[in-house]
C-alpha cells in the first residue's frame, strides 16, 4: 500500500521540502518547493520558512498531517540522531541544540527522526539507487567535502554519537591540501576545495618556472580555479589538468583500499565529482586498490557512481522518513 512522507532537506544555502510517495522499493517525488536559507536571520527564520512551506504543499496537495506516514530531515552535522537535536553545524550558524524532531512532532503529530545529510544520502542510494539489493554498502560525498555513510548487515550504522564515516578527516600523506582542518587529509586530496588547492599549488610552479598553462594565463587567476574547470581542461586532454585528476585518483584509491580491508563491502557508492569525472578518476584509483586492498575483500566490492544524480538530495530527506517505517 503507498505511504506518504515528507522530506526536510536544510542546507546552509538553501532548503527545500519534499512531498513523496512510497509502495516497495519504489519512491515518486510527488511535490517539491525549495526557499533560501538566508543563514544571517537565524534559525528561527528558516524553521518559520520550513513550516510554512510543509503548510503550502499539504495546501496545494490537500493534505492533512494525519495522512503522512513519517517525515524526515537531512541536515549538516553535527547531530543526534536519537533526540533529533541539530548541534551547532558549521554550515548553520546558530543552530545551537535545536529540536528540530521535537518542534515537528509536537506541531503536526507525525512520526519524524533526523540524519546527517551522508547517513541520508547512504539511505536514499541503498534504498532506492546504485545499492539496492545490498547489505553492506559505504556511500561517499566526493562534493564540497568528503564524507560518508555506512550501511552494515542491512542497516545504517551512525556510530555512539552519530560520528561514524567522517572518513575525510584520515590524513593520508604528512602534506598536500587541507581538508576538514587537516593538511593531507583524504578530503584535502578528494574534494572539489582540495582539488582546486592542489590544481592551484601545481600551476604556481608552472609559473614558476616560466612555462604556461592552457586553463589558467596569469597568477591572477588562480582564485578562480575550481575543480569543474580543471576537468573540463582533462576533458581536452589537457596534461597538467590530467595530472592533478591522477594525483586525486590515487588518493582515492588509497582511501578506499582502507575501507575496503576494513568494512569488507560489496559496494561503495561515489557522488558528485566521481560521478560527472569518474572516467579521470576511477583508473588511478582502480590502480592503487589493485596494488593496496585485500584481494578476497577486493574483489567482492563494486565502485560505482551514485545513481540518482540531482535529485538525491530530495531521496535523502526522504529515505530518512521511509527508514522510520522500517524500523
Amino acid at each position: 500500500m503507498p505511504e506518504l512522507l515528507i522530506g526536510i532537506d536544510i542546507g546552509g544555502t538553501k532548503c527545500a521540502i519534499i512531498l513523496g510517495r512510497t509502495e516497495g522499493d519504489k519512491l515518486e517525488i510527488i511535490d517539491k518547493l525549495g526557499f533560501p536559507t538566508e543563514t544571517s536571520r537565524g534559525p528561527d527564520h528558516t524553521l518559520k520558512n520550513i513550516f510554512m512551506n510543509i503548510d503550502k504543499v499539504f495546501d496545494r496537495q490537500k493534505l492533512t498531517p494525519s495522512m503522512i506516514e513519517a517525515t524526515g530531515v537531512s541536515c549538516g552535522g553535527p547531530l543526534d540522531s536519537k533526540t533529533g537535536v541539530v548541534m551547532s553545524p558549521p554550515n548553520l550558524p546558530g543552530w545551537d541544540n535545536i529540536p528540530v524532531v521535537k518542534m515537528l512532532t509536537e506541531r503536526y503529530g507525525f512520526k519524524a527522526g533526523i540524519q546527517n545529510d551522508a547517513n541520508a544520502c547512504a539511505l536514499a542510494e541503498w534504498k532506492f539507487g546504485a545499492g539496492r539489493g545490498t547489505e553492506n554498502m559505504i556511500f561517499m560525498t566526493f562534493g564540497t567535502g568528503l564524507g560518508s555513510g555506512l550501511i552494515l548487515n542491512g542497516k545504517l550504522y551512525a556510530g555512539t554519537n552519530d560520528m561514524a564515516g567522517e572518513v575525510g578527516h584520515i590524513r593520508l600523506s604528512g602534506f598536500g591540501p587541507v581538508g576538514y582542518g587537516k593538511a593531507g587529509s583524504w578530503e584535502g586530496f578528494c574534494s572539489g576545495g582540495g582539488i582546486a588547492q592542489l590544481a592551484r599549488t601545481i600551476i604556481m610552479e608552472k609559473f614558476q618556472m616560466g612555462e604556461k598553462v592552457s586553463f589558467c594565463q596569469s597568477a591572477d587567476e588562480l582564485s578562480n580555479i575550481n575543480a569543474q574547470l580543471v576537468a573540463e581542461a582533462a576533458m581536452k586532454g589537457d596534461e597538467l589538468a590530467l595530472n592533478i585528476y591522477r594525483i586525486s585518483g590515487e588518493y582515492l584509491g588509497k582511501g578506499l583500499s582502507v575501507l575496503i580491508d576494513i568494512l569488507n563491502p560489496e559496494m561503495i557508492v561515489i557522488g558528485s565529482i566521481f560521478a560527472r569525472s569518474k572516467e579521470l578518476l576511477e583508473p588511478h584509483a582502480m590502480k592503487i586498490i589493485e596494488k593496496e586492498a585485500l584481494a578476497h575483500s577486493r574483489n567482492v566490492c563494486r565502485i560505482v557512481p551514485a545513481m540518482l544524480g540531482e535529485e538525491l538530495g530530495d531521496f535523502a530527506a526522504l529515505s530518512v522518513a521511509s527508514n522510520l517505517l522500517q524500523k
